[in-house]
């Protein structure tokens, strides 16, 4: 199981999401890295395609997920430690479920409750969120591995092994 998440550099300032897809399933991890990096960076709903020009600005982290464990309840992870993943049948009897990262409840300065609730409604429940609601959850947890690189260390490495910056489309991409 991995993921691929895509942050953009604007200004100098803290790295913004700007694509995150992957997958709860096992995969062999070449094709998954090159399936989900194209995925998220080209097809996550919530933003336009990542564009060429954009690339020097980019980071990418791989989340490699490790350690699945079956939680007694909601409340039985750590923020930062573990990611999450809930199930549970809402009251008109649809499946829902939805997963954070570690580093997502972490970095939003959540605690256990605000993220479960944030991932209730993550999971398109619009309904009231209740305790009730809360203790039906079934909560997998796990841990993660990241790997992130800068687009300006992928394009030195590439340049390293290969002889010339990297290229898109034709055209040419050096350090900025």
């Amino acid at each position: 199981p991995l993921f691929v998440t895509w942050k953009k550099i604007v200004n100098g300032g803290e790295p913004r999401l700007r694509g995150c897809i992957g997958t709860l399933e096992a995969c062999q991890l070449i094709n998954g890295f090159r399936d989900y990096a194209l995925t998220s960076a080209l097809r996550d709903r919530r933003f336009p395609p990542i564009q060429a020009k954009e690339l020097p600005n980019l980071e990418c982290t791989v989340s490699i997920l490790t350690d699945y464990e079956t939680a007694n309840n909601y409340l039985d992870w750590e923020v930062g430690k573990h990611g999450i993943i809930i199930e549970f049948v809402d009251d008109y009897n649809t499946r829902r479920s939805a997963t954070y990262l570690p580093e997502v409840p972490a970095h939003e300065g959540w605690t256990r409750v605000e993220a479960i609730d944030s991932l209730i409604r993550k999971a398109g429940f619009s309904g009231p969120i209740t305790e009730s609601l809360r203790k039906r959850i079934k909560l997998t947890r796990y841990q993660s591995t990241l790997f992130t690189m800068h687009y300006s260390d992928y394009a030195s490495h590439v340049k390293a092994t290969r002889g010339a910056a990297p290229t898109i489309a034709g055209a040419k991409l050096g350090n900025h």
